[in-house]
């Protein structure tokens, strides 16, 4: 049942006043009893929000009318509820939704929620112990915050796409985790839970201001600092780091797939030259960067002369920093994530990552069910606000709301 505003002051939740951890069984997951209205998006939301599910957040997604019954990815441990936003009636409803809310969740470009009347300044009002996250590409301000745009943009305005590719080649994104995932959200998740922290103390909600562009920038942090080390003096693709090391790239075996070398320190890289059947004293400086080029072509030859399997009987259990590049059917089937229990498979039998990390006393259980349908609890979570059935029928004829019911619910 979705409860009233969790006031993380009384302990039960698991923070105290100012944020001191308690014990006991009500402890279970880390996010219980923390409620989320997350407005239905596109990845980096859905992401967001189902990392607050997995950690034990109670997060009712609102979706748009028109596709009730369609199955919306990255929804494990959410419900439901089709609610058309763009009509004020249907406005009405999330204000109430909210009204008894911890966090709101929104992904859309600046200034739309203030257009639909449902900008902080009226939810907050309402309801000023509610945190109200913004995840956007662009951010909350500036020339670029209200035009459209994807990874690849946020990438490439935040400065990283220009470090990313092969030497002569043109910038290449690494598929869409970097800005969609990792500086949306995934930093906007931080954003909440610090937001959550710091309420124990002012029993205040506040905005949050997640952006994909400069959460990216905020990751790449490390490259900005070591600018003047020399670790990015050299064109892209020549550097350490990118590709330009022959102990610190990907090499094909004789089977057409691949090896992962990442041998920087010396004594590591002294047992990748005894693995690859090598005499140091034979071999130019490990750093001599001139001798980069012909070190890969020679590795290159070395590795392409025996398969993944012999070059993992070589290398497996030693520091020497060589793994296998492995296919997402092979990392179910790893001895190293199968120790670990490291993927997960729900009720349809769909496998994904554990929620990570790994915590002790509050470890993340994520629901086992399958993602939640379009509309699938719509009458179920307008009945545990309060909506009398006469309202959630009359909101259902107007079509403010939709509703769908499984057939296996039937």
């Amino acid at each position: 049942m979705w409860v009233n505003a969790v006031l993380l002051g009384a302990g039960w939740c698991g923070l105290s006043e100012c944020g001191a951890l308690q014990s006991g069984p009500a402890a279970v997951m880390a996010l219980r009893g923390v409620n989320v209205v997350e407005l239905a998006g596109l990845a980096p939301g859905p992401f967001c929000g189902m990392v607050l599910a997995d950690f034990g957040a109670q997060v009712l997604r609102v979706d748009r009318p028109g596709s009730a019954g369609d199955v919306s990815r990255l929804a494990r441990g959410k419900r439901s509820l089709a609610l058309d936003l763009k009509r004020p009636r249907g406005a009405a409803v999330l204000r109430r939704l909210c009204a008894r809310a911890d966090v709101v969740l929104e992904p859309f470009r600046c200034g739309v929620m203030e257009k639909l009347q449902l900008g902080p300044e009226v939810l907050q009002k309402e309801n000023p112990r509610l945190i109200y996250a913004r995840l956007s590409g662009f951010g909350q301000s500036g020339r670029f915050s209200k035009v459209a745009g994807h990874d690849i943009n946020y990438l490439a305005l935040s400065g990283v796409l220009s470090k990313l590719g092969r030497n002569g080649e043109n910038p290449y994104a690494p598929l869409n985790l970097l800005a969609d995932f990792a500086g949306g959200g995934l930093m906007c998740a931080l954003g909440i839970i610090l937001a959550l922290f710091e309420r124990t103390c002012s029993g205040k909600g506040q905005v949050i201001d997640a952006n994909m562009v400069e959460g990216t920038a905020y990751l790449s942090s490390f490259l900005w600092k070591t600018e003047k080390m020399g670790l990015w003096d050299q064109p892209q693709g020549q550097n350490l780091l990118d590709g330009g090391a022959h102990f610190y790239t990907t090499y094909r075996t004789a089977d057409g797939v691949y090896m992962a070398v990442g041998a920087i320190e010396p004594q590591f890289y002294e047992l990748l030259i005894k693995g690859l059947d090598l005499k140091s004293d034979e071999l130019p400086h490990q750093m001599s960067t001139s001798d980069w080029p012909e070190m890969k072509k020679k590795f290159a030859e070395i590795f392409a002369k025996k398969t993944k399997a012999e070059w993992c009987q070589i290398f497996d259990g030693t520091d020497a920093c060589v793994t296998p590049v492995l296919t997402f059917e092979e990392v179910l089937h790893h001895g190293h994530n199968k120790d670990r229990g490291s993927f997960i498979t729900d009720e349809d039998q769909v496998t994904s990552p554990r929620p990570a990390p790994l915590l002790s006393n509050t470890p993340a259980i994520p629901s086992s069910k399958r993602d939640a349908l379009v509309g699938e609890h719509t009458e179920e979570i307008l009945h545990e606000f309060g909506f009398t059935q006469e309202e959630i029928h009359q909101l259902k004829k107007d079509k403010i709301i939709e509703s769908f019911m499984p057939r296996s619910n039937l």
